[in-house]
C-alpha cells in the first residue's frame, strides 16, 4: 500500500485524527500496517498506546455477545423439544387407544414420523448456527491476535531501530 504518512492512512480510513478511530477501522489500520513505512508505523503506535486494548475489548464484547446469544439459543431449543415432546406423548397416547381404525393409526403415525423429522431438522439448523458462532469467535480472536502480532511487531522495530541509532 505503501502509506507514507499519517495524513495519507487517515484519507484511507477517513477519520480526521486517529481519536476517531472506530473499532471497525482498527482492523483496517492493522491490515493496512505491513505496507507503511517503518516511521509511519512507529508513529502510529505512539498515538495509540491503546491498540492492544481496544482489541482485547473487542474479543470481550464479542465473547459476552456470544454467550448471550448461546443463553438464548439453548432456552430456545429446550421450548421446540419441549413441545415436540408433548406433542409425541399426546400421539402416543392417542395410538395406544384400541378404538382407532388401521387409516386413523396411520395418519397418527404419520404426524409422530413428521414430528421426529422436525426434531431431526432443528438439530440440524441449531448445529449449523452453532458453528457459525464459533467462526466469529475464532475469526475475532484471530483479529486480537493479529493486532497484538502489529502492535508488539511495532515495539520491536521501534527498539530495533532505537538500538540501531545508538550503535551509530
Amino acid at each position: 500500500m505503501g502509506y507514507v504518512n499519517e495524513a495519507a492512512i487517515k484519507r484511507k480510513l477517513g477519520i480526521p485524527n486517529f481519536r476517531n478511530l472506530s473499532k471497525d477501522k482498527v482492523l483496517k489500520l492493522a491490515a493496512a500496517m505491513p505496507g507503511m513505512a517503518t516511521e509511519v508505523r512507529l508513529k502510529l503506535i505512539e498515538q495509540f498506546p491503546a491498540f492492544k486494548d481496544l482489541g482485547k475489548a473487542n474479543i470481550d464484547a464479542v465473547k459476552e455477545a456470544h454467550k448471550s446469544t448461546l443463553a438464548a439459543n439453548e432456552n430456545s431449543q429446550n421450548h421446540f423439544y419441549k413441545a415436540s415432546q408433548d406433542q409425541r406423548d399426546a400421539l402416543q397416547a392417542d395410538l395406544d387407544r384400541d378404538d382407532l381404525s388401521w387409516a386413523q393409526r396411520e395418519a397418527l403415525h404419520d404426524r409422530l414420523d413428521q414430528n421426529v423429522r422436525r426434531v431431526g431438522e432443528k438439530d440440524s439448523e441449531n448445529k449449523q448456527f452453532l458453528g457459525a458462532g464459533m467462526k466469529l469467535v475464532a475469526t475475532a480472536g484471530a483479529a486480537a491476535l493479529a493486532l497484538s502480532v502489529v502492535y508488539v511487531g511495532g515495539k520491536i522495530a521501534e527498539a530495533s531501530e532505537n538500538g540501531s541509532e545508538e550503535s551509530q
